[in-house]
């Protein structure tokens, strides 16, 4: 009896454990529905809003465990500190944001603190969108507001993280303080959209710029940050909606420290506007040795060439007449290898049948002699050439009439080109063909709407490339034959100096750039095609 009671039990106990397991498996978690909702603001200290603010650290509680993300570029203080804030947790989880003010807090002052998208939940990184935090060193909250829009002024994409600033104009204002001083007022475009609102302002009169904060410390630095700025006084309160246009200025001179990139050459590169600069060599340079100085095509630099002499250092003068500056640089021999003469073609294989064939030289060239090149099609009859030398962009130009579907062989002998060195070049053979008129589409263009001539219409590559660039005075069509098969940017240039280019803008001497307006899609040319598309300009 005792023995079937021991097995009733086991029997029982098993039963009870396989149950157990059955239940396990039946209920075993799945995780449930994935978390989509971003952190809450539960508590703050002191509070959000608050008046006659005192204190240097606030705490910002929150419902859940949160980490900041990318909170250097994401966090807008307005006015700026001049010193950085004191913000925890970094690199973990917490439930409160602990922030330690490190400046002294100017009287009745508004301040807000904008963390943009760099709270984000600790497990999904579900980002609590734009927290505000705001407080007042004085009996109440300013109240007043500014919307606007930031482009950019020449690109069809306009930059992220675009600073808004407002400097109040004051009997100690002037231009230069966005160079030396922080803003009274800061905002931020973030990465999402280039609307902007500041917020919480006082009313007066302000000015209203837009930068590229490149070094992201609330200064204007010229030489890398964009600007754009609106030409008038604002006064607030205002309803109106303002726009900036986004452009970096042609910055001022200034010499690049000169460097020897070979033994018998010296780059003197400069900053600013094209200048037409001197270069004088203050070491003695022994009367045997020849010299000479030109523009490297396309780029603000100077070559300095010179056969190769002994000597452990050379002191030059560069010259700016227009200033009547004079800088002085001492730069060190080394051993470095000599450059010699190269020449690249602009085509190696196909070339579209309104193409020109140039051949571009590395050191300035003094002579060239056409008798030395020629050009033969697949049926070995010569062909005729018309060929020019182009000093400016030191380059030899060759242009011929194209056939379809058509084969031609270059040929360049020793001595067609010679340098100021009286190098010349190698043999050279260029094998270049032709496509049929099929392979290409031809495109159209009308403008109308609010058209103001001259204008510049350009035909670009999705990354901003020059295609094809037609300049006119009055209306009329504008025609882009022969065009390779893709999708192309179209845009219009207000060519108000009549000089063929985009020009840049001034902010000191309270210059807008050209205005530049792009056709809103991609244009897609096909092969065999023709298209005609209407330009309607629109601000």
């Amino acid at each position: 009896m005792a023995n079937v009671k021991r097995f009733l039990s086991g029997v029982f106990v098993l039963f009870i454990v396989l149950a157990l397991f059955q239940c396990a498996r039946r209920g075993s978690p799945t995780g449930g529905p994935r978390d989509t909702e971003p952190p809450v603001l539960v508590k703050a200290e002191p509070e959000n809003l608050s008046t006659n603010f005192s204190t240097k650290k606030i705490r910002l509680y929150f419902d859940e465990y949160i980490k900041l993300q990318d909170v250097q570029n994401q966090l807008i203080v307005s006015p700026p500190f001049k010193n950085p804030l004191d913000i925890s947790p970094q690199g973990g989880a917490s439930k409160y944001i602990e922030i330690v003010i490190n400046d002294t807090l100017q009287e009745n002052t508004t301040y807000t603190m904008n963390f943009g998208e760099s709270i984000v939940d600790n497990n999904e990184g579900n980002a609590y969108p734009y927290l505000t935090y705001v407080f007042s060193t004085g009996d109440y909250l300013d109240s007043l507001s500014l919307m606007g829009v930031v482009r950019d002024a020449f690109n069809k994409e306009t930059d992220e993280f675009i600073s808004v600033m407002l400097y109040e104009i004051d009997s100690s204002y002037t231009d230069s303080v966005i160079r030396k001083n922080p803003p009274n007022y800061l905002t931020n475009t973030l990465d999402s959209t280039t609307i902007f609102r500041l917020k919480y302002l006082k009313a007066g009169d302000y000015r209203l710029i837009a930068i590229k904060d490149e070094a992201k410390n609330n200064l204007y630095d010229p030489v890398v940050d964009k600007i754009g700025f609106v030409e008038d006084t604002i006064t607030l309160p205002t309803d109106s909606i303002y726009v900036l246009d986004l452009f970096r200025e042609v910055a001022d001179y200034s010499p690049v420290v000169p460097k020897l990139a070979a033994s018998n050459k010296i780059v003197f590169g400069y900053n600013g506007p094209d200048e037409k600069l001197e270069v004088q060599p203050i070491t003695k340079i022994p009367d045997t040795v020849f010299t000479y100085l030109a523009k490297e095509p396309g780029k603000d630099t100077l070559n300095y060439w010179f056969t190769p002499f002994k000597a452990d250092s050379l002191i030059f003068e560069i010259i700016n007449p227009r200033l009547e500056q004079r800088d002085t640089f001492t730069i060190k021999t080394r051993e470095l290898p000599i450059d010699t003469l190269l020449v690249s073609a602009s085509h190696r294989s196909s070339i579209n049948f309104l193409d020109t064939l140039t051949l571009s030289a590395n050191i300035p060239v003094q002579a060239s002699d056409t008798a030395r090149v020629s050009m033969i099609n697949k049926d070995s009859l010569p062909q005729p050439l018309q060929i020019s030398l182009d000093t400016i962009g030191n380059r030899l130009v060759v242009d011929f009439e194209k056939e379809p579907n058509e084969t031609y062989l270059l040929s360049i002998l020793p001595g067609a080109l010679t340098d100021i060195f009286g190098t010349t070049n190698d043999t050279l053979n260029y094998r270049l063909t032709t496509g049929s008129y099929a392979d290409y589409g031809n495109l159209r263009i009308r403008l109308s709407g609010d058209v103001n001539y001259p204008v510049l219409v350009e035909l670009t590559t999705p990354q901003g490339e020059i295609v094809r660039s037609i300049a006119a005075e009055e209306d009329q069509l504008f025609e882009f034959n022969l065009l390779n098969p893709a999708k192309y940017l179209l845009r219009a240039i207000f060519d108000t100096n009549r000089n063929q280019r985009w020009d840049t803008g001034n902010f000191k001497e309270k210059i807008q750039p050209e205005k530049v307006i792009y056709f809103p899609q991609e244009i897609e040319v096909r092969a065999n095609w023709e298209l005609e598309q209407l330009f309607v300009i629109e601000e």
